[in-house]
């Protein structure tokens, strides 16, 4: 069936009108201007909650951009095509003659000129155009972390609203600029992270934002000046009949995976290669694999060089499902060596197999991965030797990974699920449904 079947298949009532009782199925429009799960966090949001949701009975439309989101089966998706600035292999490229279709299209371009990143802003301009001509077709609208100007069209025309806020961009913009070598790289990165001005303007404007963290909560409040009552706490999770524990899929010995960008300051993979070096001195069967993109040239690559470790540090992408599971089943231990996150789905997804966890307490992590020596080992954010020594004890004691590992696996079970979080997703869209017909004055 295609996305517009799918899309038309749905009944029709008028935006912003509750459907029938507090159990009726919803109708759910889901926005994402990036929505592919292999190339960052929000695509893994859109693809689990939405089947999750589509489960428990409501319809759901993703409404996304390229990357597109890959989706299970019974969600539905309507592509709404950017010009694709930074697509491999010609990233900031600029359009031939006859690809500009609109003055959308036009500001994209321009922006991407002058250096900034418009993807948030015009694909929330192209969403509140399509909305408008579907007004009927959707009981909520949900936004994933667009914040884009259009949204503020979409109370006007009668929808209900809920964003989620995965986590301020303010931060990973300050960490960009603490690392940005010189002040020509320092306004590079200000004028990158423009958009993010235009994001706290809408967030302080959004009647409903959703969040997957109490720590991100906190920042929400802080960095972008959203009012306390109208941030609400969902925890997300681990899609834990895929994450589970194999016995038949063997650890290799000392091996060590983690989840990174390589030159994404944020996620602390620099930190872990001079951990890996010093580790290596009393365990020199000690490997990392790393589950993303090799940067050549940059400051992991660097150090990877600097420390000798040229044969013990291998980058995977582009994998399978059913591939990345058994990799961090053949894992002794998982790591999560982030200076920051604003949940950790890695974190999340190594617990659900059993794997033995090290981790940071950047931003939410120690939410998610629970106290030191209960079902993790835990360090501080950017301590190489911090981080060298949890590795070393954890590799040198077979007892403690066997029981960090089962703990991990329950504490999961317990809190972080994606039915349970399409659970609660579903209560905010009541609620925000029953807020919006109560500010609708009866005609």
């Amino acid at each position: 069936m295609t996305a517009e079947a799918v899309r038309d298949s749905a009944p029709r009532s008028p935006a912003g009108v509750e459907p029938g009782p507090a159990d009726r199925p919803l109708r759910i429009a889901l926005l994402t201007y990036k929505g592919n799960p292999f190339c960052g966090g929000q695509g893994v949001y859109v693809r689990h909650l939405s089947r999750e949701l589509a489960r428990l009975g409501h319809s759901v439309q993703v409404v996304g951009a390229q990357p597109y989101p890959v989706l299970d089966g019974g969600v539905g998706l309507t592509e709404l095509p950017s010009l694709d600035l930074y697509r491999q292999p010609d990233p900031f490229r600029t359009p031939r003659p006859g690809e500009y279709r609109d003055w959308i299209d036009a500001l994209e371009v321009a922006t991407m000129w002058t250096g900034g990143f418009p993807e948030p802003l015009t694909f929330s301009l192209r969403a509140r155009r399509h909305l408008a001509a579907h007004r009927d077709r959707f009981d909520v609208v949900h936004d994933n972390q667009t914040l884009g100007y259009g949204l503020l069209g979409l109370e006007r025309l009668g929808f209900p609203l809920v964003t989620t806020i995965h986590h301020p961009i303010t931060v990973d913009r300050q960490l960009d600029l603490d690392a940005a070598p010189g002040w020509r790289r320092r306004a590079s990165v200000r004028r990158w992270y423009g958009f993010t001005r235009m994001q706290k303007r809408v967030a302080r404007r959004l009647p409903s934002v959703l969040t997957v963290s109490g720590s991100s909560r906190q920042e929400i409040v802080e960095h972008l000046g959203v009012r306390q009552d109208r941030v609400h706490v969902v925890h997300i999770g681990a899609d834990t009949d895929l994450f589970s524990p194999d016995p038949s899929v063997a650890r290799i010995p000392g091996r060590i995976v983690t989840t990174s960008s390589a030159d994404v300051p944020l996620k602390g993979l620099i930190h872990l290669i001079e951990a890996l070096a010093k580790v290596r001195t009393e365990n020199p069967e000690a490997h990392l694999v790393v589950v993303g993109k090799r940067a050549d040239g940059g400051p992991v690559a660097a150090a990877i060089e600097r420390y000798g470790l040229a044969g013990a540090v291998e980058f995977v992408k582009g994998i399978s499902d059913a591939e990345l599971v058994d990799l961090v089943r053949s894992a002794e231990i998982a790591c999560v060596p982030s200076l920051y996150e604003g949940f950790s789905l890695p974190a999340a997804e190594s617990m659900a197999t059993g794997t033995p966890l090290v981790a940071t307490t950047g931003g939410a992590i120690p939410e998610v991965a629970g106290p030191d020596g209960e079902s993790c080992l835990a360090v501080p954010p950017g301590d190489a030797g911090a981080l060298a020594a949890a590795l070393g004890r954890l590799l040198n004691d077979e007892p403690l990974r066997r029981r960090l590992g089962a703990a991990g696996r329950e504490r999961v079970l317990a809190r972080f699920t994606w039915r349970q979080a399409a659970i609660g997703t579903a209560e905010r869209y009541r609620e925000a449904i029953a807020a919006r017909a109560a500010r609708t004055p009866v005609p």
